[in-house]
């Protein structure tokens, strides 16, 4: 895992909390972008790279609703809104 995502766990073991899951669909969302713009003709990853964005989108929006100060530390951290 990567040193942001450590950093959005709760303990060394969780994988499944919202911030840890919105970590990995950043980390996912970056490397699917880099791949696009060098393969302009791969749909199939379009596709897959829309899919992780509405997804990390929905959890956003969830701790948006639910836990407010995650949320913040979450986008802080992960440096995806301003």
């Amino acid at each position: 895992m990567n040193k942001k995502i450590k950093e959005l766990a709760i303990n060394e073991k969780d994988t499944g909390s919202s911030e840890v899951q919105i970590g990995l669909l950043t980390e996912k969302i970056e490397n699917l972008s880099k791949h696009i713009n060098k393969n302009k003709k791969d749909r199939h990853s379009s596709v897959g790279l829309l899919k992780a964005v509405n997804r990390r989108k929905k959890l956003l929006n969830y701790l948006k609703k639910n836990k407010i100060d995650s949320y913040k530390n979450v986008i802080s951290k992960l440096n995806i809104r301003k």
